[in-house]
């Protein structure tokens, strides 16, 4: 039989019905024309011919595949079976696209963030390397490498793997021009091959060539899509024309793909110009091995492999340890995939909440599984009617399983419709995400969900189906209310599955109370100065404009007296980054002058901030000894400091450092320590650290955060600030426009987004939990009206009922909560990269979570609990 006929069988069908129907007619005619009537020619036409409906039938059995047809019956009785119990299928419907929708929207951000390839030539040759020391586990332990370093490298491996090296954190003033506002872009500086290294190339224009990594070369520059399309309205004449960075002229040379994206461990996904670093830098920093401001990437040569390049850079590297001793180079190097390193830090998180989904999913299986072994019990008698007119067991078995496989599809429509909703918000959301623009769904997530509908019908339908095996369907005929031992394993099941189901809601309920604390505590960190109503806002002067010291501190003295002369302003200050913000400034290798010399590289290290005199009033640091810096204290007389608290007990121990003298090595200079001041954290989520003040007004600083404290509405002195700058240089943006609360904020954003997601799909499955303890004990009390009214009668008091009711009903409570406990337990140290000032094994999260699964549970047995215990005797006796 071929599948042409079987599509068009019913055609086949109407032309054999009017062959029938013309061969009659003849017949008849004929028989008419021999004398007979109409009746009997009638009779003999149909004599002759034979039975109609059995040549019909026999024809349709030929065009028809016999499965086939039996699974599309078998469809349409299910779909009208399922329409005539609506709320029992919406409900089913409702649960399944919660669990479906979540787990496809975190599949398609696994797969598009975590597995897919990146957008490069051959990725799976690109790797990045790092300056390493073993022995760390801070922040440091994957550090960035000093151009020095690479430079040698780059000769050592040159016969191995191809190396270019990209600083992706440098900030660049655009111009005002073309009726467009000043505004400040994120750069990278990046070595000449940094393109080829990677195999794309520019969508227009060219790529960087070696004469334009020179420093006496012209200024060039490479635009991103993103930045071309939206400030220069995709003008492809902008090529070859000069834009103004930093008040210089660049020559753009060329245009990168929408599709190109560099993104690393330590950021670089929002760059928006490149421009070479041999133009860049200065010849100290492309010369220095102590200041690491680049990352290397790598593409391996054939036949060579990153362990055997990683351990030709490490004997490179102990050599420049042992000739230039100092503690900030690292002794060793590691590498890995580009892949790795440009999602590291949201590995774990996505996979737990992959997890978490799939446990979603699985609780609503298992409820939807209850719902169906709940029908099954309502239409026992209805199967065993239908088994004893001969319905063999696999058609009653595949009915079941096509209201299943319904229902799921139903569910995973709907779901896939919450996915995309959800992927929408996440990507808004989440856009400083690595990969983020890789977000979206395709035929790997659709062929995904299609298995996730497949697996969750067959699930949920042949679990139901083993609730009612042949003796059970067949012994449904004579069950009364006082033989019912089918219900009671139905109802053993259903205590089972929920079992199950309320463990892996414990389980979700400790990882998001551990996340949600650990949100609490990141939000709620201390920076070492009150957070309240402060605005901060970044202004940078281009050294075009800006060349001398003196027109610096004059622009930064005019611009925080107008400042400070705002009505609501409390206090303001400037400072070269404000607290919470970042390293954002040099590393001081502090010395004491007083002291016994020390050798090179045993310099502690202090972290530099520029400051004017008013700064900490309106940081509101708090001056522990000596003095602040003075409005004279400038330009030449710039040599004064004061240090942090910590910085005073590691650098002078139990001695008053006021009067000492510091040097900053490979300076002739030092500065005298005239106070000291209480510590900040200088990242969020980092301890603080030695801090070592110096006069803003001179020591070389072009750039400044305006420091604003008030008394009310902060926010509102955003704009009046940058009015300010804008009348004192039309050309000068003002970026990082936030107050400090905004800062901590932003910060712990991405704390904040894993707990509430977590915590919602722990809410989730907590009302699905609560929801099948409910369906459970109601179903019992159902099962057991009889008993229940006999108890009654026999004279057992209602409260005794109740706690009977009660204790049925928690029993699985408590031993789902059980079993959760124990599973978190084995499971929450997976948390613990994820966690901030939180132990895993926290006993707080535990006993609430605890305390919240006994009180719902206890909440969702109480209504069938009071049912039961109200119920009249005599009403009850009568279902017999």
């Amino acid at each position: 039989m071929s599948w042409r006929r079987f599509f068009r069988r019913e055609k086949a069908d109407s032309d054999l019905i009017q062959e029938i129907d013309l061969f009659l007619a003849e017949e008849i005619d004929e028989n008419m024309a021999r004398g007979l009537s109409p009746e009997e020619a009638s009779r003999q036409a149909r004599l002759k011919f034979g039975n109609p409906r059995q040549v019909r039938e026999s024809l349709w059995q030929q065009n028809t595949v016999a499965f086939v047809d039996s699974v599309w019956h078998d469809l349409k009785y299910s779909f009208r079976t399922l329409a005539r119990s609506p709320g029992f299928t919406l409900m089913a419907v409702f649960v399944i696209a919660l669990g479906m929708g979540a787990n496809v929207a975190l599949f398609t951000v696994v797969r598009s963030v975590l597995l897919n390839p990146l957008p490069y030539r051959d990725p799976g040759q690109l790797y990045t390397i790092y300056e390493h020391n073993q022995d760390t586990k801070d922040f440091n332990s994957y550090l960035p490498v000093a151009a020095g370093s690479f430079a040698e490298w780059q000769k050592a491996a040159q016969h191995v793997a191809q190396m270019a090296m990209v600083s992706p954190w440098h900030e660049y003033n655009v111009s005002a021009g073309g009726g467009k506002l000043p505004e400040q872009v994120y750069a990278a500086w990046c070595s000449w091959n940094f393109f080829s290294t990677l195999g794309v190339t520019p969508t227009l224009g060219r790529a960087f060539t070696a004469s334009d990594d020179q420093p006496g070369a012209e200024a060039t520059v490479i635009l991103s899509a993103p930045f071309w399309n939206r400030r220069y309205s995709s003008d492809p004449s902008v090529l070859g024309k000069k834009i103004w960075l930093d008040g210089k002229p660049y020559t753009v040379i060329g245009i990168m793909p929408s599709s190109f994206v560099y993104s690393g461990a330590y950021g670089g996904s929002t760059t928006q110009v490149w421009t070479t670093v041999g133009h860049e830098a200065s010849p100290w920093l492309m010369e220095t091995f102590e200041d690491h401001e680049f990352l290397v990437i790598a593409r391996l040569l054939p036949g060579t492999t990153l362990a055997s390049l990683v351990d030709h850079l490490r004997s490179v590297q102990r050599q420049i340890k042992a000739d230039h001793a100092s503690p900030s180079i690292r002794p060793s190097v590691v590498g890995r995939p580009m892949l790795d390193d440009a999602v590291h830090d949201y590995k774990t998180p996505l996979y737990i909440l992959l997890a978490a989904t799939g446990c979603v999913l699985l609780i609503a299986c298992l409820n939807v599984a209850s719902l169906l072994i709940a029908r099954t019990a309502a239409r026992g008698k209805e199967m065993a009617i239908r088994a004893a007119l001969g319905g063999g067991r696999w058609r009653l078995l595949r009915e079941r399983l096509m209201e299943s496989l319904l229902l799921s599809l139903a569910g995973g429509g709907a779901g896939l419709l919450l996915a995309w909703a959800a992927l929408i918000w996440l990507v808004r959301t989440r856009h400083d995400m690595n990969r983020v623009e890789a977000i979206h769904i395709d035929f790997v997530v659709a062929a995904f969900t299609v298995a996730a509908i497949v697996v969750c019908a067959l699930f949920s339908g042949l679990i139901s189906a083993l609730s009612a095996d042949g003796k059970q369907v067949l012994a449904a005929l004579q069950e009364s209310s006082r033989t019912h031992s089918a219900s009671h394993a139905r109802a053993s099941l259903r205590r089972g599955l929920l079992v199950l189901e309320v463990g892996l809601t414990v389980m979700l309920l400790v990882g998001a109370g551990l996340l949600l604390k650990s949100y609490q505590r990141f939000k709620s960190v201390d920076l070492g100065i009150p957070a309240d109503n402060v605005l901060t806002m970044k202004v940078s002067l281009p050294d075009g404009r800006y060349e001398e010291d003196t027109q610096r501190v004059a622009f930064f003295e005019s611009l925080i007296e107008r400042v400070r002369a705002l009505p609501g302003v409390q206090a303001a200050g400037l400072v070269s980054a404000a607290p919470g913000q970042g390293w954002n400034g040099n590393d001081f290798f502090l010395s004491v002058v007083e002291h016994p010399p020390v050798a090179k590289g045993q310099e502690m290290d202090f972290m530099k901030r520029g400051a004017d005199p008013g700064y900490f009033a309106a940081i509101q640091i708090p001056l522990l000894r000596g003095r602040l810096f003075t409005a004279d204290e400038r330009l030449k007389r710039a040599g004064v400091a004061v240090i942090s608290q910590s910085g005073a007990r590691i650098a002078f121990g139990a001695e008053d450092p006021i009067g000492k003298h510091v040097m900053q090595r490979g300076e002739t200079s030092s500065y005298e320590i005239v106070g000291v001041v209480g510590d900040t954290r200088w990242n969020v989520s980092q301890p603080m650290h030695p801090t070592i003040y110096c006069p803003i007004y001179g020591n070389g600083y072009n750039f400044a955060t305006i420091v604003v404290r008030s008394t009310h509405d902060v926010e509102a002195l955003a704009l009046p600030v940058q009015k300010i700058v804008g009348e004192l240089d039309p050309d000068l943006p003002v970026s990082y426009v936030m107050t400090l609360r905004e800062t901590i904020g932003h910060a712990a954003i991405g704390s904040q987004f894993n707990s509430v997601l977590v915590l919602s799909f722990a809410v989730i499955a907590l009302l699905l939990a609560a929801a099948g303890l409910y369906g459970v004990l109601a179903y019992l009390v159902t099962q057991r009206t009889g008993e229940i009214g006999i108890r009654i009668a026999l004279g057992a008091q209602r409260e005794q009922v109740l706690q009977l009711m009660l204790l049925d009903g928690l029993q699985p409570a408590l031993l789902g909560l059980l079993l959760g406990l124990a599973g978190s337990a084995a499971a929450v140290h997976l948390l613990r990269s994820m966690l901030y000032e939180t132990e895993p094994f926290d006993p707080g999260v535990f006993a609430i979570v605890t305390a919240t699964l006994l009180v719902v549970a206890a909440l969702a047995c109480l209504v069938p609990s009071l049912r039961a215990s109200r119920l009249d005797p005599m009403q009850a006796l009568r279902t017999e």
